[in-house]
């Protein structure tokens, strides 16, 4: 008996019959225009035309993207260039002792008032607080010798050494033809005593060290002297009264050691040792084209390696332009540079670094009392220029000046403090 097989229209490849006209296709004509409905409507939502329930005039609902409000703030434009921690630059110790060099401080090595900088022929030279260098010996000259001896003698033998007095030219008197006497000349003031400001400052060193007994004035006196004795017996020196010109130097105050030029053995030179101040500082090499902001006084912020950061203030600038190292720079076209010292009132906040490559931040522009936006606000309008998206929707066109610290300057007609404005995503 035979196997009948029976196959369907869509197995035969035969096309499906078409639907009935009836209710079937009006279903299909109302789902397609229902969607032209709903396509419309969309449109007409993104194009802030539909009412549906807004009060009149307002736009579309607002998009995706945060708002921020206008503020009015002090805007401030920060800039930061490298700089270098050390001590400044080693300058030389103006030695002026002459002789063998026998002993010599580490470098590093901190020096105060009274303390020996280095020895020649095994003498001590030392350090002094002041601004005058030292030129000439000081001591008692031989007219004051003479009068310190008229003192410790009787009355008519004073009055007879006062009479031998007029008559010798070590006196510092005037000689019988009205011209000054050596000694007179040499004594640097009337009657042979040895006056100056450079007195004045070597007294006020020996009486800050507790060598006193005298009075701290322009006169170099036989207490003066007295007190020099004292000074260089506790020095282990010959107790002369007499301080000789490379016995001392003077310097604003205590030192930081530098390097030596000489070695132990070699004669004295005047450059026999460098030395810097004992504070830490930051040196910047400034463009000379954009160094406005390095005034006298100014502060700055200055980041350590560490992370950290302390404050500094400008010292000092550079009257001269250095011109930079041949092949410096892009192109080697590099700017000319000055220095610019600043200064660390608190050392403790540096720690223990005593050189290392730092940044400076100083303020460079600022802009007080203005209304400023994050720089992300900012869009691009199609007939040109800046503007801002109100957070329903509108776009107004701005000024924007100062940018710093991500935020921008903006200034227009429709700009007002307080309004909220958004970021795009």
């Amino acid at each position: 008996m035979a196997e009948t097989v029976v196959q369907t229209d869509h197995e035969r490849g035969a096309a499906p019959a078409p639907p009935p006209r009836g209710r079937r296709g009006r279903r299909t004509v109302l789902v397609a225009s229902a969607l032209v409905v709903v396509a419309a409507v969309a449109v007409v939502g993104a194009l802030g035309l539909g009412g549906g329930g807004a009060e009149e005039g307002s736009s579309a609902p607002p998009r995706s993207g945060s708002t921020v409000p206008v503020t009015r703030t002090t805007l401030t434009e920060r800039t930061t260039v490298d700089g270098q921690l050390g001590y400044g630059t080693e300058i030389p110790l103006p030695v002026k002792a002459t002789g063998t060099v026998t002993w010599l401080p580490a470098e590093g090595t901190t020096v105060e008032r009274g303390g020996t900088l280095l020895r020649v022929d095994d003498r001590p030279v030392v350090l002094l607080y002041g601004t005058l260098p030292m030129y000439r010996e000081l001591g008692l000259t031989a007219g004051t010798q003479q009068g310190t001896r008229q003192e410790t003698g009787t009355e008519g033998d004073a009055q007879d050494s006062g009479d031998q007095s007029r008559t010798d030219e070590t006196s510092g008197a005037p000689d019988p033809s009205g011209s000054p006497t050596p000694g007179g000349a040499g004594a640097g003031g009337t009657g042979g005593t040895l006056r100056g400001m450079d007195v004045l400052q070597f007294e006020s060193d020996l009486a800050a060290l507790g060598y006193t007994g005298f009075t701290v004035d322009e006169e170099f006196t036989d207490l003066t002297a007295r007190a020099v004795k004292r000074w260089q017996k506790s020095l282990g020196l010959p107790q002369t009264g007499t301080v000789g010109i490379g016995d001392v130097v003077y310097s604003a105050g205590k030192v930081r050691i530098g390097h030596a030029s000489v070695r132990l053995g070699s004669p004295a030179t005047d450059d026999v040792l460098t030395y810097t101040g004992t504070s830490r500082k930051v040196v910047v090499n400034a463009s000379a084209a954009e160094d406005s902001w390095a005034v006298r006084g100014a502060a700055v912020t200055i980041g350590l390696p560490d992370g950290k950061s302390v404050k500094g203030e400008v010292a000092s600038v550079g009257k001269s332009a250095t011109a930079p190292e041949e092949g410096g720079g892009e192109g080697g076209s590099a700017a000319p540079t000055v220095p610019v010292t600043i200064t660390i009132k608190d050392q403790k906040s540096v720690g223990r670094l005593e050189s290392a490559p730092v940044t400076v931040e100083y303020v460079g522009r600022e802009r007080a009392d203005v209304l400023t936006v994050p720089v992300a606000a900012l869009v691009a309008l199609a007939e040109g220029g800046h503007g801002l998206e109100t957070a329903d929707g509108r776009f107004v066109a701005v000024k924007t000046g100062l940018f710093a610290d991500g935020r921008v300057e903006v200034s227009g007609s429709a700009v007002r403090e307080g309004m909220n404005v958004r970021i795009p995503e």
